[in-house]
């Protein structure tokens, strides 16, 4: 009669597997974390295998990432600097970064898109797909705030804001966000898959930056036991101290 007692009381203890308690004043995510190449750090939210892809507008441009830090659209079929990586965020959130260029698409404050050598919170889109295939890019952080609609009746947050969509125009300029429609051609873009002269540029660039790797580690090592070999000649030159005076 005791024994079921005694077990529900050791299993309220749980002696074995205490729960870690949270630092007074701060929160606690029970989500393990990591970027996307599982390292960590400040943006350790970015997670998941990237999708490479070529955002294709509707105005007939591909949106590229330049490495100067410029935006704009190419008409190019095979152009290095129009393959984007593509990682999830949080859901319906995402980063773009020039696979190339090694920038990631961003817009600040006053709606005009540039490219960001590091991840920050400018670098985050919502994602929409819509029909026909095509998806919209706004930016999370940055919209115009509406008046609020008279009445005493709550309103959704969509409904006091309008957001600022990466678009590019029919000349290949991206437009300022605050100019911009989800409806508009220039708005819509079509994520299309890397053809087989994209990823033929792709394996090129992955051995370029191998090749450039080796090489960088090598000149290291040569450097180092160069280095060493002249302390060692040094010593051995030096003339020893006299203990005559």
């Amino acid at each position: 009669m005791l024994v079921i007692p005694l077990l529900l009381l050791l299993s309220l203890l749980d002696p074995v597997c205490p729960r870690a308690r949270c630092p007074a004043g701060q929160t606690c995510d029970p989500r393990q974390r990591r970027d996307a190449g599982g390292r960590g750090g400040v943006y350790e939210h970015l997670g998941g295998a990237p999708r490479r892809r070529k955002l294709y507008c509707a105005t007939k441009y591909h949106l590229q990432i330049h490495p100067s830090g410029k935006i704009d659209g190419t008409l190019e079929e095979h152009n290095p600097l129009s393959i984007m990586e593509i990682t999830a965020v949080e859901v319906g959130v995402v980063a773009i970064k020039g696979l190339f260029s090694g920038r990631y698409l961003a817009m600040n404050e006053k709606g005009r898109l540039y490219a960001s050598e590091v991840f920050n919170k400018e670098c985050e889109f919502v994602e929409r797909i819509l029909e026909l295939g095509y998806n919209t890019y706004a930016s999370r952080y940055h919209s115009t705030e509406l008046p609020q609609p008279s009445g005493g009746g709550s309103k959704r947050r969509a409904s006091t804001e309008k957001l600022w969509y990466v678009s590019i125009n029919g000349k290949g300029r991206p437009r300022r966000g605050f100019k911009t429609r989800s409806t508009d051609k220039a708005s819509l873009f079509l994520p299309r898959l890397l053809g087989n002269k994209d990823h033929e540029m792709v394996r090129r660039l992955r051995d370029s930056r191998a090749s450039h790797q080796h090489l960088h580690h090598s000149s290291h090592r040569g450097e180092r036991r160069r280095r060493r070999h002249r302390v060692r000649k040094g010593q051995d030159q030096q003339p020893e101290d006299s203990a005559d005076f």
